[in-house]
């Protein structure tokens, strides 16, 4: 891959950056987006699509098509505790079109917003590319260097987006703010049982 420019980069392809790509190149930017991974077919942190999302889907015009991959919608958030079960949150009175979370696979998410976007022709998609280094000149950012197939490549832009997440190596020295939140979240996936 020889070295090129684009008005957009966006290191990560994942929900924050595909949804960005996706929005820029809608409105006209040429943007280019590197995922460092060959697909989407991982496992992520959270599979769910909350309604303030499918919200956001509905006003682009995307829902309907959206709606139609497997997903198990959940309208409730329960608790059960010994006998006792316990509704803690109905999403029935929220104020968005859908009133329910979309539980769904996150790379079946990224895969609709990569199908999605790339219908625009000024949205790139360049997968198996890691953005390493940013290029700056006179302590601006000018682009990424990143390793592709192909070997080193060396990408200019007017605006980098470091999208690559909690670990993101392009921060540019900006410093992680720890929130010092007691806990965590324990995220797994169990197969679902029919009821009897």
């Amino acid at each position: 891959m020889a070295d090129f420019s684009t008005t957009c980069l966006i290191a990560g392809g994942g929900p924050a950056g595909m949804m960005c790509g996706y929005l820029l190149a809608r409105a006209g930017v040429d943007v280019t987006v590197l995922e460092k991974h060959a697909d989407f077919l991982r496992d992520f942190r959270g599979d769910t699509v909350h309604p303030s999302t499918l919200q956001v889907m509905q006003e682009l015009g995307l829902l309907t098509e959206f709606l139609k991959l497997p997903h198990t919608r959940i309208r409730t958030a329960n608790l059960q505790i010994g006998e006792e079960h316990f509704i803690v949150g109905d999403f029935a009175r929220l104020p968005t079109l859908c009133k329910f979370i979309a539980l769904m696979p996150q790379w079946d998410f990224l895969d609709f917003l990569a199908r999605q976007a790339r219908k625009l022709p000024n949205f790139h998609l360049l997968m198996q590319t890691e953005a390493r280094n940013l290029i700056l000149q006179d302590d601006l950012v000018r682009g990424v260097l990143a390793t592709s197939p192909d070997g080193d490549v060396e990408i200019k832009a007017g605006l980098t987006i470091a999208a690559d997440g909690r670990h993101s190596t392009l921060r540019g020295g900006l410093k992680v703010l720890d929130l010092g939140a007691p806990f965590d979240v324990l995220w797994l996936r169990l197969p679902a049982i029919p009821p009897i």
